[in-house]
């Protein structure tokens, strides 16, 4: 049987939603991404740069003017002495992750609940999943992370009705809450809603209509000291008992409901419905015009009963949302194809028409403007404005447009639509999107299945008129602070989300009178993008090419043995956000500099000061300037290399760095032959180099001037312990010596090292085994946490390892007691604090290091806990404080959360280990924290696993490998010429300089990601080996024609209309990988769009039989429904040609070989087929396979009778074997045979299934075929004709079912599959294993339309009993996110009985989770499976290991 595993987790947005759940006052954005829920807090930063929608403009090629963005443009745009000091400060919102949870689920609705009561003070969370059941959950900060308290289930056959009414999942199920959180109401089914109460104080919850003036003060919520507290002493629950109302007996007019929503400024829940007693269809206009009627309800929660108060009739067929809108406007918007209708409290409508179809489909009173051209089909409406109700639309293509209400009063008079200038942001969306969420104060969340999600900002260039000065006003305030100026700017915003409403109503009214005019008047909208999150969503074809593409022999030379043999190139993204990832497991340094460096074994860059004269030194030595401010802002000066040399004898060098190299400094104290380097670094704020030796610690000035020797020696025993490691955090230092001794030394105010007196006895008498400093800035660790200031002088704290595997916690300079200990630590709990107490005969981990440091980037970053094994695994921790009852002391208050961290050690190769010096300690190879490595600030970990910790502000801690064999030492290295790199020696004796990649991706995914933007469609990419190129097929939006020369339809020609439909049209881009540009573009005919390309070896000639591979593309030439489809099948070579002046990179070019016209059908797929050189074209009903001949032409020569559409196609490469998905009617398995000529049906599915996509996967004797179905389910057939079930091999037999939840599978490729070696020793039937390996193994990569990409893996026998029960011991143990069950999740509901109970295939990512065990619980779990936790391990390691090309 197979495992599934998930590489990547989706990233295409599906739902979002901001409220305060981590805490009452927080500020949290909820993003779902189908099956992943993620929780993110938001950080307002200022930045200095250049203005974004300048930006944006020059990334786009047009020209930007940039006084836009001033409230007088024109006075500014004559030079003078204030135009020169102006400096754009703006500010951003950034997204910062607090947690995410991958749930077993499809999510289709969140809604914000505000309960009497939560742990956290916030409100809650429901979740709408698909499967008809809601979860309600909120925060625990008790151990950080959501907490369900409640699921509810709908999907009891019994509520379904009629037998013929469709099932729940074909059915569009959402969630809708009531803005006072008295009910939420779920409709699922075809007719079905759920209503969901939810307990409130008696007394108007949100008193809207409170007026302070009339009613006096606002009283105090009740509800507050009981929420903050969180410990409301009663055991009810926040929900009442929930019923299920049928829509028509509500009304019979609600046979077809199109949507509903809660709406607000009601005492009591009520909602508004769009519905029609007959379906709307455009087809039937002539007898069904304007037959929608929208209706409100107030709901009776008591008495389960509803009244209906509004109901208007007569509405255009093509409504489809109701958007309820708060106050000053009410009431509710309808949104259609062509219009958008305003329905206000008392049932008045107002409507505006934005194309011209809106006069043709309704008879409805409309204001008319069709000057728009405007298509509302997919577009999203937010609130933009909170003070005059303005929203914001986004158009299917991403354009936007802002709708303004003329309010008279409490009653809208009129509506009216104006575009956004491009100028002014308004094409900053790429494409569609999927939800907008406001974030506050001037910013929205826009989220995309399509393209990245971004934080949208706006501005306005002039707030308020009244608030406006004249020329001469504004000149004299001008002269004065600049601060002034921004504080103006900062009470502008203000004002326009709270300030008094009329000036700005007034002000934006008379700007929406003219809706065409142009966006430069004052009181109009600037938008910029402040943040996004990486999507790669959807994915629509893969590829893989070779990395080893480069511009010349000297960047060849660079990069050899870091880069991967293949990279993952995927066709992704939709409209103007379509683009090319390029994917790779691991991170592939750019290396600038590369030199042989055997000797090396340790390497340490700094930046140290040069000494300052006697007569300018100043009293403030450590002052902001020249402390760490000033030791950041300089380059690194000097490295110190700890050396082994051929002959055994260990010395250290110093050198001096260069812009990217570096070379031997003479002339200085610096003494090589003192011995090797344990540790190095500055001290006294940069002034001080220390250099810690074996058996010394020798310090020197910035000019490598010999300051002082520490020597290792007790005055009481005359012991010279050896030093083992060393921890430096300004201004101490500290050493664990080889006799589980440590030291501590203080850098005083002369940068002198002074030992500090070891006071407590436990410190003496413990051994220690490891140890190291944390600078606590932020206060994290702080004994006692208080709203007062913290220094950070004091905040050096000291965290020590003992042999018992204790952590020990000592604030330094304090020595006399340890403010912490947890003895748990061995055990690596799920949750680690001070009385933490496993059982004695528990388990333990053996760890060899532990080390505190920031992860994080320039956005956000905070400390976390990284602890290595003696495997090189590591486990992260998050420290966490909790408030405590009794005492508030850091013992009782401070705990580590265990971070998700799947990442397993490469297992080093034997020869590797054998290279390997004998010489070498027990470890010298620490894991080293790099506070700016390209921005992010990380922990490398050395040795046979070289790999970073990662963590940008959007996402958790990742382990990303370094591609390349096993290093020694690695440090940063901040010079001109490597701006925030690194430099590291490998076991091969080569030395590099490096940095991050540019333009890539690391944290988000937990693979390297770059993504090349193409700013079209991407449907097919395949790379050409032999010329190293890409070519893709795109397609784009253009105005449809009617074929003018039809003779049947003679009335076309004379058709002439401004607003035609859009249809698309293909192209081919030649794509270099040098520099990712295109290097040419093929257009297709109008109406021709690309369906595949494929790299194909055909024959060329019949003669020679020569080979080679040709570029195939299969397309389908659409003109609308009442003409037949066509194809084509195109046939390129990629040839070499003189370069364009200055683009060397275009040398080659698409060479049009041989073209096919088919008369009948769109061309599907394309494969090899048999040994002889021929293709196989799926087109239309048939599959032909055809030959290449010598006058270009290609000859059928076999075929085969298909069914409906083929959507998949592929071959068993070089055995004729094919498989054939049918978009209704299932599999087919055939054959080819070569002499004679001719195809021949193996055997079919024995049900009829819509597949999207399959593959042949075989595993040893026995071919298994993997199909994909469109309701996201994968089945795993097999050919077997000597099973009697399979009636001599006509059926495929139905192995088993696995549901994908949300995730729609879009390709599958057959990928061979490496072995990652093994630690454990060779057991007795290693002989019979070996012979076995030599079969050839495969496994298929998954791509799925949500971004996430995965692997399905065969597994042997024995593999698949222990991990399939390891899968379901797991399922029992750990926590499952909203209540969800892992096992219904991958079951198919409407999987064949017989199929029941039969083999499924194991959830990989279940066993992803084994690592979150602590060490007890993780020897329990493997005892029960039958094996020992290291034969767990290699089991994980081996199923994962299976992409090293990658």
């Amino acid at each position: 049987m197979q495992c599934y595993t998930e590489l990547t987790p989706p990233t295409a947005v599906t739902h979002s939603l901001s409220l305060p759940f981590v805490s009452a006052k927080s500020n949290n954005l909820i993003v779902a991404k189908t099956s992943l829920l993620q929780i993110f807090s938001t950080k307002t930063i200022e930045v200095e740069v250049e203005d974004n929608a300048a930006q944006d403009a020059t990334r786009r090629g047009d020209a930007y003017d940039t006084r836009i963005n001033i409230e007088d443009g024109l006075a500014d745009s004559f030079p003078g002495e204030d135009s020169a000091m102006r400096v754009d400060r703006t500010k951003q919102s950034k997204l910062i992750l607090v947690a995410e949870y991958t749930l077993s689920g499809t999510i289709t609705s969140l809604v914000r609940i505000k309960t009497l009561s939560s742990k956290s003070g916030g409100e809650c969370l429901l979740v709408g999943l698909r499967d008809a059941r809601l979860s309600l959950v909120e925060w625990d900060p008790e151990r950080p992370g959501i907490s369900t308290i409640s699921i509810h289930y709908y999907e009891q056959d019994e509520l379904q009705g009629s037998p013929w009414s469709p099932s729940v999942k074909d059915c569009v199920n959402y969630l809708s809450a009531d803005p006072g959180s008295r009910c939420a109401a779920f409709k699922f089914g075809a007719r079905n809603l759920a209503i969901l109460p939810f307990k409130q104080d008696e007394e108007d919850v949100n008193m809207d209509d409170w007026d302070e003036e009339l009613d006096g003060p606002r009283p105090e919520e009740k509800s507050t000291a009981k929420t903050t507290n969180g410990d409301s002493k009663k055991e009810e629950t926040p929900y009442g008992s929930s019923f299920v109302l049928r829509l028509p007996s509500l009304d019979p007019n609600l046979t077809h409901p199109v949507h509903l929503a809660f709406l607000y400024e009601y005492r009591e829940p009520t909602f508004g419905i769009l519905c029609s007693a007959t379906s709307p269809a455009s087809s039937l206009l002539f007898e069904r015009k304007d037959n929608l009627t929208y209706m409100v309800f107030t709901l009776d929660l008591h008495q389960k009963a509803s009244t209906t108060i509004l109901s208007v009739g007569g509405l255009p067929y093509d409504l489809f949302e109701v958007v309820p809108l708060p106050s000053p406007v009410g009431g509710a918007l309808l949104v259609g194809y062509n219009e958008l209708i305003h329905i206000d409290q008392s049932g008045k409508a107002n409507g505006i028409g934005v194309n011209m179809f809106a006069k043709q489909c309704t008879s409805f009173a409309l204001l008319d403007q069709s000057d728009l051209q405007m298509r509302l089909e997919g577009c999203k409406v937010g609130q933009l404005s909170i003070q005059n109700g303005e929203m914001i639309i986004i158009l299917q293509t991403g354009e936007l447009a802002i709708l303004s209400f003329h309010v008279d009063g409490r009653s809208v008079s009129g509506l009216s639509i104006r575009r956004v200038a491009n100028e002014s942001g308004g094409s900053l969306i790429p494409g569609c999107v999927s939800s907008i969420t406001s974030l506050g104060q001037n910013s929205l969340f826009i989220g995309s299945e399509r393209a990245d999600s971004v934080v949208l900002g706006w501005t306005r260039k002039s707030n308020q008129l009244s608030r406006r000065k004249s020329k001469s006003e504004l000149a004299d305030e001008d002269d004065g602070l600049l601060d002034e100026d921004e504080e103006d700017v900062d009470d502008d915003a203000d004002d326009d989300l709270y300030g008094d409403g009329p000036s700005t109503t007034q002000a934006t009214s008379n700007g929406a009178s003219k809706p065409d005019s142009a966006n430069t008047k004052a009181g109009d909208y600037i938008f910029s993008i402040h943040d996004s999150l990486t999507n790669i969503g959807p994915i629509m074809d893969v590829t893989f090419g070779s990395s080893n593409v480069f511009a010349d022999e000297m960047e060849k030379s660079n990069f050899e043995g870091v880069m991967s043999d293949l990279e993952l190139a995927a066709a992704v993204g939709k409209d103007k956000a379509g683009a090319v990832a390029v994917i790779h497991r691991n991170i592939q340094p750019k290396v600038i500099g590369r030199f042989e460096f055997p000797e090396a074994r340790g390497i340490w860059t700094m930046s140290a000061k040069r000494p300052t004269e006697k007569g300018l030194e100043t009293s403030k030595e450590k002052s902001a300037m020249s402390g760490d401010y000033g030791a950041e802002a300089q380059y690194d000066r000097l490295m110190i290399v700890s050396k082994a040399l051929d002959d055994g004898t260990e010395i250290s060098d110093v050198y001096a760095l260069t812009s990217a190299n570096f070379e031997a400094l003479a002339g200085t104290e610096f003494e090589p032959a003192a011995g090797p380097t344990i540790e190095a670094g500055t001290l006294g704020n940069g002034m001080r180099v220390i250099q810690v030796l074996k058996s010394e610690v020798r310090s020197y000035d910035g000019d490598l001037g010999l300051a002082q020797i520490l020597p290792m020696y007790d005055d009481d025993t005359g012991a010279e312990p050896k030093i083992v490691s060393a921890s430096f955090a300004d201004p101490y230092l500290l050493l664990v010596r080889d006799d589980s001794s440590i030291f501590v030394a203080q850098c005083d105010d002369n940068n002198e090292l002074e030992e500090i007196e070891r006071a407590d006895d436990a410190l003496l008498a413990t051994k220690w085994l490891t140890g190291c400093l944390y600078d606590d800035a932020t206060g994290v660790f702080a004994p006692v946490q208080s709203d007062k200031g913290y220094k950070a002088k004091e905040g050096v704290m000291m965290f020590l390892l003992s042999a018992g595997g204790a952590l020990h916690i000592y604030a330094l300079p304090d020595l006399s007691k340890a403010v912490y200990v947890a003895e748990g630590l061995c055990f690596v709990p799920p949750v680690l604090s001070a009385d933490y107490a496993a059982r004695r005969s528990a388990a333990r981990e053996t760890l060899t290091e532990i080390l505190v440091a920031e992860l994080g980037d320039e956005i956000s970053t905070s400390p976390y806990l990284i602890l290595r094994h003696s495997n090189d695994d590591l486990t992260v921790y998050e420290p966490f404080r909790k408030d405590s009852t009794t005492d508030n002391t850091l013992s009782s208050t401070l705990h580590f959360l265990k971070i998700h961290n799947p990442h397993l050690a490469q297992n080093p190769d034997v020869s590797a280990k054998e290279t390997a010096d004998d010489v070498e300690d027990t470890r010298n190879e620490p894991m080293r924290a790099v506070a700016n490595l390209s921005g992010y600030s990380a922990v490398f970990l050395p040795g046979g696993s070289p790999s970073f910790i990662l963590k940008s502000s959007k996402s958790t801690p990742k382990v990303l490998n370094l591609e390349g064999v096993g290093v020694r030492g690695l440090s940063s290295f901040h010079t001109e010429g490597c701006d925030r790199g690194f430099i590291y020696a490998d076991i091969k004796g080569i030395a590099r300089v490096a940095q991050l990649p540019a333009d890539t991706n690391f944290a988000e995914l937990g693979m390297s990601l770059r993504k090349v933007v193409l700013h079209e469609d991407v449907h097919a990419i395949a790379y050409h080996p032999p010329m190293q190129c890409y070519v893709v097929g795109t397609s784009s939006q253009a105005e449809f024609e009617l074929p003018k020369d039809i003779d049947y339809h003679r009335e076309w020609a004379q058709e002439d209309i401004a607003f035609k439909p859009t249809m698309e049209k293909g192209c081919l881009k030649l794509i270099n990988p040098v520099n990712w540009t295109v290097i040419q573009t093929i257009e297709l005919d109008p109406s021709e769009l690309v369906m595949c390309v494929k790299t194909l070896n055909l024959e060329i000639s019949e003669t020679t039989n020569e080979r080679r591979q040709l570029v195939t593309v299969g397309t389908a030439i659409t003109k609308g429904e009442d003409l037949a489809t066509r194809g084509r099948v195109y046939v390129y070579d990629i040839v070499n040609v003189i370069p364009e002046p200055d683009r060397p990179e275009t040398n080659k070019k698409l060479k049009e070989i041989a073209r096919e016209d088919i008369a009948r059908g769109a061309v599907t797929a394309v494969s090899e087929i048999g040994t002889q050189g021929f293709m196989l074209v799926a087109q239309g009903q048939k599959c032909m396979v055809r030959g290449l001949k010598e006058d270009n032409t290609l000859l059928p020569v076999a075929f085969m009778d298909m069914n409906c559409y083929v959507t998949a196609m592929k071959e068993l490469p070089g055995t004729g074997l094919c498989v054939f998905g049918d978009i209704l009617k299932g599999i087919w398995f055939a054959g080819y045979t070569e002499e004679p000529y001719k195809m021949m049906l193996f055997g079919k599915s024995s049900k009829n299934m819509e597949i999207v996509v399959a593959d042949l996967l075989p595993d040893g004797k026995e071919l298994h075929i993997v199909a994909a179905d469109s309701n996201c389910n994968l089945h795993v057939l097999q050919y077997d004709p000597e099973h009697p079930k399979s009636l001599h091999g006509q059926i495929l037999l139905h192995r088993t079912t696995f549901s994908l939840g949300g995730h729609l599978p879009t390709t599958m490729t057959l990928l061979p599959r490496t072995k990652a070696p093994s630690l454990l020793p060779p057991s007795p039937d290693a002989m019979d294993i070996a012979a076995d390996d030599t079969i050839p193994e495969h496994e298929i990569l998954i791509t799925c339309s949500t971004g996430s990409i995965s692997l399905l893996s065969p597994l042997s026998e024995s593999h698949y009993r222990r991990l399939s029960t390891l899968a379901s011991h797991l399922t029992n143990t750990l926590y499952h996110a909203c209540g969800l069950n892992p096992r219904e999740y991958r079951i198919d509901r409407d999987a064949p009985d017989g199929m029941v109970g039969s083999r499924t295939v194991v959830d990989g990512s279940m066993l992803m989770r084994w690592a979150e065990l602590g060490s007890q619980r993780k020897s329990e779990v493997a005892g029960r499976v039958g094996v020992d936790v290291e034969e767990v391990r290699e089991d994980l390691v081996a199923l994962m290991g299976g992409l090293g090309y990658l």
